[in-house]
């Protein structure tokens, strides 16, 4: 090839340019053209296939967990199923409204046949707790350990639920032992005074607000 200036070459006649400036010059068009083909479209490209893989992984993850999901749905099912039955095994312990002068007559009943004697038996104002209310009787009596043993007892077996609570045991004067206890009972609220309560707390909300 002979000797040739860059300043000489004119690119009004490129079909004149040596052989090696021309295929130079292609190999830098086609370099430039796939640049600008990266930079343009290829890279966005790019750029939105690896978010779709991310997408994709995401996808697949809340796919595994909704599938584990319905594949123990009938397991759920049957928790749900058992619940509600053991739930109203427990609410048929709580006793309605009409029911409770029976039982705090059961309780009264159960302290006497255990040969205790009542000081005091005061039921006491209930109070209300979501579904249910809840209605503590202050209670006093004397006698021996056997006898408060076999009340507790009595109490324990009674098919109403009914709890001890703050139970104190002193000496008496004639020789008798005296206890104080807490008796808790409980009754379900009907669905009239389930709605009254909702009522209130709706009404003590926006009087704080």
């Amino acid at each position: 090839m002979k000797d040739f200036n860059l300043n000489d070459l004119d690119f009004s006649s490129l079909g004149a340019w040596p052989m090696p400036i021309k295929a130079a010059l292609i190999v830098v068009v086609a370099i430039a053209v796939l640049a600008a083909g990266y930079f343009l479209d290829t890279q966005k490209q790019l750029e939105e296939l690896e978010s779709s893989r991310t997408k994709e992984i995401s996808l697949k993850k809340d796919f595994e967990t909704k599938q584990a999901k319905a594949v123990q749905l009938d397991a759920y099912k049957k928790q749900m199923e058992e619940m509600k039955v053991s739930f109203g095994a427990m609410l048929r312990q709580l006793p309605s409204k009409t029911e409770v002068e029976d039982l705090l007559v059961d309780i009264s009943q159960t302290g006497l046949s255990s040969g205790i004697e009542f000081q005091l038996f005061k039921p006491e104002a209930e109070r209300q707790i979501e579904f249910y209310a809840e209605l503590p009787i202050k209670i006093k009596m004397t006698g021996n350990y056997h006898q408060f043993g076999r009340f507790v007892s009595g109490i324990a077996a009674l098919p109403r639920i009914v709890t001890l609570h703050n139970i104190a045991i002193t000496g008496d004067k004639g020789g008798k032992l005296a206890m104080d206890v807490q008796a808790k009972t409980y009754r379900y609220l009907d669905e009239a005074e389930i709605s009254a309560a909702r009522q209130k707390a709706k009404k003590s909300k926006k009087r704080r607000r």
